[in-house]
């Protein structure tokens, strides 16, 4: 089973031009709202990529928070670990522009009552067998409580360090494999991004790293010999899903016995291919649509 502890979200999208400079207008054509939230968007991801899947997340009582578990539902996540709350559903709210490019802003709402007793609750049974998949969109202290567990469990434990907060290395420190995207990874590492970089780097901290380069693929780092995976070549339409996708691919490659390599080359394929529609989640490819 692979655990995804974090964030459900409602994705208000936005499509623009080009994304507003600081204190500039700029005027949009379309808005839409559509399921999100890093944690939910891997939970798909890894369910449509052929692995069980149960999250633990936090939503409101609320229509956001109905639409915002529609496709965890309809895919067959299981969502016995969901609380509804009294506080409002997770938003984020995402620009992209005519070259697909997006900037995202993300207000917490439900996502903030995720506790560490919740964690407790919904982790009991965990074994050497599951994967504990975290990101940072919900309180550290929940995150650090399921790495704690995973850990002590003997589970493995992926950390989408994403976005950076100021005690990520907290939670870097107990993880057992790290993603993220290149600005991700010069504020943890304080490098530049680089195969060079995310050996030096995996040297320093024992762990494995798969490191994103959007068009370029991803490096992977740390277990033998550096790879750098490259994508196939595609006209993206929309990226906004294309990082959860690598998440929830490469967690479910691992959980199904995939090497290192051949589960972040698949993650990287259908990364790709959650580039060739538009929105997070609908985007999202099933295992037997990658292929290119």
């Amino acid at each position: 089973m692979i655990y995804i502890v974090g964030s459900i979200n409602l994705d208000y999208v936005a499509r623009l031009e080009a994304l507003p400079l600081p204190g500039e207008t700029v005027l949009g054509s379309s808005l839409v709202k559509s399921p999100g939230g890093k944690g939910a968007n891997q939970a798909v991801a890894a369910q449509r990529a052929g692995a069980p899947v149960r999250m633990i997340a936090c939503s409101g009582r609320d229509l956001d928070g109905e639409l915002a578990t529609k496709f965890l539902a309809q895919d067959g996540v299981d969502l016995s670990g969901v609380e509804r709350t009294e506080m409002p559903t997770g938003i984020a709210i995402i620009e992209i522009d005519a070259k697909g490019e997006n900037s995202i802003a993300v207000l917490p709402g439900a996502n903030e009552a995720v506790s560490s007793e919740m964690v407790k609750k919904y982790l009991q049974g965990l074994n050497n067998s599951d994967l504990v998949v975290l990101q940072q969109e919900i309180p550290q202290e929940a995150t650090l409580t399921a790495l704690c567990m995973a850990k002590q469990a003997g589970a493995m434990s992926i950390l989408n360090v994403a976005p950076v907060l100021a005690d990520s290395g907290d939670a870097v420190a107990q993880a057992d494999l790290i993603i993220v995207n290149e600005t991700e990874f010069e504020k943890i590492a304080g490098l530049e991004a680089s195969s060079n970089a995310a050996e030096q780097w995996c040297q320093q901290t024992g762990k494995a790293l798969a490191l994103t380069l959007g068009a370029d693929g991803a490096i992977l780092a740390g277990v033998g010999e550096s790879s750098h995976i490259r994508p196939p070549a595609i006209d993206p339409v929309d990226t906004v899903g294309a990082g959860d996708t690598f998440c929830g691919y490469l967690a479910a490659g691992l959980h199904n016995e995939l090497s290192y390599k051949d589960a972040v080359e698949t993650a990287v394929v259908a990364s790709a291919k959650a580039c060739l529609a538009s929105g997070a989640q609908e985007a999202m490819p099933w295992a037997k649509d990658i292929e290119f």
